[in-house]
């Protein structure tokens, strides 16, 4: 029995002996390990500042092989093959992120979330779709409905689109009442195409009854009626726009002309384009004036003269070289000659084949990146 005591006494100082080095063992492997992950971490940090993208994504493995248990570690790792467009790489680390038990609900979030964005990115649509609706209702749900509304019109698929839209209007953070009438719009020219009149007629109420102020129903519910020879109808639709939007009146200029000729009103269209002429001035609304005047008459080359000294443009230019020279005049060649030259300046111009940077003189260094011989010696126009 003193002897059973004895060896107890010896056996106990050397069991504690040898747990306390087998912990200091540990202690040291730990800090060993807990030494190397950061070190690897801000070593890939650097890189990845430095632009070293290839190293920094060496760098951010050697941390994650490290601390596999850092969420923080696969987020950077993740994203950076995102960035790199390596998306298969980066489906595969958010994918072994959300495989984790041990995830929280908010990381679990963030790993879906980035999840989806690896699909959207990559262009798998069908994939991305899915992964955004597995985040509604989470700390992502806006996020996740502005990409689905994104995939949809991507998709077109302008009804699903709407429906995003209206959810998204209901919830206040801004208005979608103008997106979701061209939703309205592009479904309506669909169903035209398709031959179904009934639908094309509705959609396009649904896109007036969307945003009353828009414009593209009113320009659309014009030309459906004038396709469809009810020009009276049509010409009070663009009257309607004309009214609400008068810029967006040179849009349907030339069909305004087109359908006053023929419910016999061209009188009356000559007051509207004047008058919106008057007050926004550009060649489409000049166009529409001069096909309902004629094109060689006095008026409107006197107009076209008067409007290529205010706007000097190729397109105004275009126009009047189209009429007889003895019908210029010396104010008019004046006027083509001035619209030219503003017109060539830009392409007179010579640009940097390192940075793009342009300048009228050519520099043997680039002002701009500072390279040598970067400079063609043509100009823009001549190359």
């Amino acid at each position: 029995m003193d002897l059973d005591l004895q060896w107890l006494l010896i056996g106990l100082p050397v069991v504690f002996a040898l747990g306390w080095l087998a912990s200091r063992m540990d202690l040291r492997q730990l800090r060993r390990e807990s030494r190397d992950a950061p070190r690897a971490y801000y070593k890939g940090l650097n890189l990845l500042l430095n632009e070293q993208q290839d190293k920094a994504i060496d760098a951010f493995i050697e941390a994650v092989q490290h601390d596999p248990d850092t969420t923080e570690l696969h987020f950077a790792l993740g994203n950076l093959f995102r960035r790199r467009g390596e998306f298969e790489r980066a489906v595969r680390v958010h994918q072994h992120l959300l495989a984790r038990a041990d995830l929280a609900s908010r990381e679990r979030d963030r790993a879906q979330h980035a999840l989806a964005q690896d699909y959207l990115r990559a262009g798998l649509f069908d994939r991305a779709e899915q992964a955004y609706g597995a985040l509604r209702g989470s700390a992502f749900d806006l996020q996740a409905r502005l990409a689905l509304l994104s995939i949809h019109e991507r998709a077109r698929d302008w009804l699903r689109a709407a429906d995003m839209a209206a959810g998204l209007d209901s919830a206040g953070e801004s208005s979608y009442a103008v997106r979701r009438s061209h939703h309205f719009c592009e479904a309506a020219l669909e169903a035209d195409a398709r031959g179904d009149a009934t639908a094309a007629q509705d959609l396009l109420a649904r896109a007036h009854e969307a945003a009353p102020g828009a414009v593209r129903p009113w320009v659309l519910t014009g030309q459906r009626l004038w396709r469809l020879g009810q020009a009276a109808q049509a010409m009070a639709a663009w009257d309607r726009l004309h009214a609400m939007q008068s810029p967006a009146f040179a849009l349907v200029a030339a069909d305004y002309v087109a359908a006053a000729r023929a419910c016999g009103r061209t009188e009356e269209a000559r007051h509207l384009l004047s008058a919106s002429y008057s007050q926004h001035p550009g060649i489409d609304l000049l166009r529409a004036w001069g096909d309902l005047d004629g094109k060689d008459s006095a008026g409107h080359v006197g107009r076209l003269t008067q409007h290529l000294a205010r706007q000097p443009s190729l397109a105004a230019a275009s126009d009047m070289l189209e009429r007889p020279p003895e019908a210029w005049g010396g104010e008019g060649l004046k006027a083509l000659r001035d619209a030219i030259a503003q017109a060539a300046r830009p392409m007179q111009r010579y640009r940097c084949a390192a940075c793009g940077f342009e300048a009228h003189h050519h520099f043997w260094q680039c002002p701009g990146c500072l390279h040598w011989d970067s400079y063609p010696p043509q100009r823009i126009e001549e190359l």
